[in-house]
Formats: structure tokens, C-alpha cells, sequence
């Protein structure tokens, strides 16, 4: 009896390995298409937002905090600049670059007076950055972006369409990241990501109540909303997502744009991208281990789906690793019947989640297909394919190391590290 429960057990966890993320996809795909028929088709054009004088406008404050940006500030100034938002003050925070970083910042000031210059002496940190620039912000109203992103004309409207809403409970904004550096494989099958699964994701988390997170690289906030919440905490080793659950938590509203674009770089080796995602999975570890115990209460109900959601995708990714390393033990040794894995290639249910995983691209290109350059879909899509084998990999991995990594590790205040941009020699321009 003991063995035929164990049996039944391990055939549970090997359904759930597979159909957990066939099963979310389907929830992604039917959140992405309430939203879209809910709030997207419908949307207004941006026109009518950006058509106001500069005396009947909102200020909207840009806020970029910077460090060693000296290769790629120039071109991002100029694009915050240009925003067709009439009226507008540009922050740029030197967070103790010590490359030419600074010196650049001096010289586009003296051009531009819409742009004000801060500096940090020594290297404090993103969060510490941000702080400064929304202290020094004339508006109550932030848009929020990296320095070396590139911000579209009309995604600072956007996100001010929101942020001046008649609901002041609009807490924060997220935008929609959309790729630039698609020489490798890795860049486009990123491509894809950003579009299947980051923007499908964020549309169906609205939909069911809660976002995860804003996205780093562009949000909009509320300061009031900020305030509330003590700003962005410099202990987290990703303030977005620190600052998304406690906005959430207080009963703020985050919402998404999608039109709301920015152009950014994205690690096009794997070790930049086995940093970059390691910081994302410990980021997360830390702010549901930090929230865990509000979240029993009543009144944050609408935090659970995504709470479980979470918690779901972590024993999904233990769960792979054993089968895995089960596998891979049974070609050396023997093992019991109780533990023995026959196969990892994808049997009747592998396609199955094949075929889900083609769906869920799919319907991302019909939704996101606006947002990207000509054909850049029909470019990419192959290369997509290859998404579940190379980034859940690349997920499961690093979600392992960093829950042990956070709970049995010592907390210290984030700071900048330069990040990998991947190969910039073929990007487009955002137009």
C-alpha cells in the first residue's frame, strides 16, 4: 500500500511538471483577450491627450537614474526630450558613475533647460537614485526610466492619461519594453518573450486583480503613492517589484499600457542573462517572503491567484529539477521503480504543451503586432519556438539557487551593477 501511494504520488508530480504550465498558458491567453477586447481595442487616440496646452497639461516629471550610461545617455536624453507631452521637466540622476557619465549630463544641460541634473558622489543604488528624483521633482506625477532606454513620443501621455485619472487611486503605471538588440538567438527569442509571455502575462494579471510588477525599465507612479509606501526601499535587490507589492498591498491601483512603449537592451549572452534573470527570481523570493504573512489576511484577497501563481511556479521548478536529475541518474545507476524516470522527450503530453506554447505566441503576435516593427514577428517566430527548452531551463535554475540563495543569505544594500546590453551593432530605431 505504501509503495502503490508512493507510485501515486510520483506520477502526480510528474503530471504537474507538465500540465502546470499548459494550464497557465491557457489562463494567460484568456486574460490577454479580456483584456484587449476590455481596455485596449477601445483606447482612445492618444491625441486627445497630448493635444493640450502647455497651461492646461499636468507636469510630468521623467525621472532617469544613471550610472556608467556615458555610451547610451546622449541618445536617451534626447529621446525623453522629444516626448510629445507638452508640458514636461526631464531628471537625470548621477548615481557616482564613474565613467564620462557626468560630464555629458553638464553639456546636455547647458543645450536643453528642460533637463535637470543631479549627482550622487558615491554609488547609493537605483532605488536610492530614483528617491532623489522624485524629492527633487517638481510634479507629482513620475515617469520612470532606465538610462540607456529609449522612451517613445507618446508613452509619457500615455502613462499620464492614467496617472490623471479622476481615480486617484491609480497608484502606478507599467509600460510596454519592447527589444532593439536581435543579432543572436538570444535577442530574438527575447523578442518574443517580452510579447508571449511578459505582455501576455501583465494583461491577464490586470484582468485578475493583481500585477506582479511594474517593469523596471518604464512605470509611471503617483508620488502620494510613493510616499505612502516610503518610497523605493534600497534593500531589495529589485525595488520594482518591492514597490509594485507594497502599492498593492496599500490598495493602490497599478495598471498597464501597453502603448506605453520603451526601447531597451537585453543581455545577449548567457551569462549576463544568468544574472539578470537570477536578480528577477531573487527579487521575487525576497517580496513574497517579506509579504507572506499580510497575505493571510482577508483584505488582501486579491493578492492570492498571484500569490499561489508564484508560489505554484517555484515547486514547478523543484519539481523539474528532480525529475531531471532522476533521469539523468537512471542512465548511470540503477534506481527504484519508486524513483526511476524512463524519459524526459516530449511524449503525447509534451506536444500537447508544445501546441499550447504555439498558441500562446500566436495570440501574442495578433496582440502585440501593433507595437513592433513590420514583419518583426514573422522574423522571429522560429526562433521563439525554442523559447520553453532555453528560458524555462534558464527559469527553473535560477528560481532554485535563489530561494535558498535569499533565505539563508545576508541582506545588503542593492547597488548598481553595469548590466550585459548584448550586441548593440543591430538595433533599429524607434520611431
Amino acid at each position: 500500500m505504501e509503495n502503490i501511494n508512493v507510485i501515486l504520488i510520483k506520477h502526480i508530480l510528474i503530471g504537474y511538471a507538465f500540465f502546470y504550465p499548459f494550464f497557465m498558458s491557457f489562463i494567460w491567453m484568456f486574460g490577454g483577450v479580456l483584456f484587449y477586447f476590455k481596455w485596449e481595442r477601445q483606447k482612445k487616440p492618444i491625441s486627445i491627450y497630448a493635444a493640450n496646452t502647455d497651461s492646461e497639461a499636468p507636469l510630468c516629471s521623467i525621472i532617469i537614474p544613471c550610472f556608467n550610461e556615458e555610451l547610451n545617455l546622449r541618445q536617451t536624453l534626447q529621446y525623453a526630450l522629444a516626448s510629445n507631452y507638452p508640458n514636461l521637466e526631464v531628471i537625470a540622476v548621477d548615481d557616482g558613475s564613474t565613467d564620462k557619465t557626468w560630464s555629458l549630463l553638464c553639456e546636455l544641460s547647458r543645450e536643453n533647460p528642460e533637463l535637470r541634473i543631479f549627482r550622487h558622489s558615491a554609488n547609493e543604488g537605483k532605488a536610492t537614485a530614483l528617491r532623489t528624483g522624485a524629492t527633487v521633482a517638481r510634479s507629482d506625477y513620475l515617469v520612470c526610466i532606465d538610462g540607456d532606454a529609449l522612451l517613445h513620443p507618446d508613452a509619457a501621455a500615455w502613462i499620464m492619461h492614467h496617472l490623471t485619472t479622476p481615480d486617484s487611486r491609480v497608484g502606478a503605471v507599467t509600460g510596454n519594453p519592447r527589444i532593439m538588440n536581435r543579432s543572436t538567438i538570444l535577442g530574438k527569442i527575447q523578442v518574443g518573450e517580452f510579447s508571449s509571455i511578459i505582455g501576455l502575462v501583465k494583461r491577464a494579471q490586470k484582468v485578475y486583480g493583481r500585477v506582479f510588477t511594474v517593469s523596471g525599465v518604464i512605470a509611471g507612479f503617483r508620488r502620494t503613492a510613493l510616499a505612502s509606501i516610503g518610497f523605493w526601499s534600497n534593500s531589495n535587490i529589485t525595488e520594482d517589484i518591492d514597490a509594485s507589492w507594497k502599492l498593492q498591498m496599500n490598495f493602490w491601483d497599478i495598471r498597464f499600457e501597453p502603448k506605453a512603449l520603451c526601447y531597451i537592451y537585453m543581455p545577449e549572452t548567457f551569462k549576463g542573462l544568468w544574472k539578470q534573470r537570477l536578480r528577477w527570481a531573487k527579487g521575487g523570493v525576497e517580496v513574497v517572503i517579506e509579504q507572506f504573512g499580510t497575505l493571510l489576511s482577508f483584505q488582501k484577497r486579491r493578492f492570492w491567484g498571484i500569490a499561489m501563481e508564484y508560489i505554484g511556479s517555484v515547486f514547478w521548478a523543484y519539481v523539474m529539477l528532480a525529475i531531471i536529475i532522476a533521469y539523468i541518474l537512471g542512465l548511470f545507476i540503477h534506481l527504484p521503480r519508486l524513483i526511476y524516470i524512463n524519459s524526459i522527450l516530449p511524449e503525447w503530453y509534451g506536444v500537447m504543451l508544445g501546441l499550447a506554447c504555439l498558441l500562446q505566441f500566436l495570440l501574442s503576435i495578433v496582440l502585440d503586432s501593433r507595437y513592433e516593427n513590420k514583419n518583426v514577428f514573422t522574423r522571429v517566430y522560429f526562433w521563439v519556438i525554442w523559447y520553453p527548452l532555453v528560458f524555462w531551463s534558464l527559469n527553473m535554475f535560477t528560481v532554485v539557487w535563489a530561494v535558498p540563495a535569499v533565505l539563508f543569505g545576508k541582506r545588503r544594500r542593492a547597488r548598481w551593477v553595469s548590466p550585459d546590453r548584448g550586441f548593440q551593432a543591430d538595433t533599429f530605431h524607434a520611431d
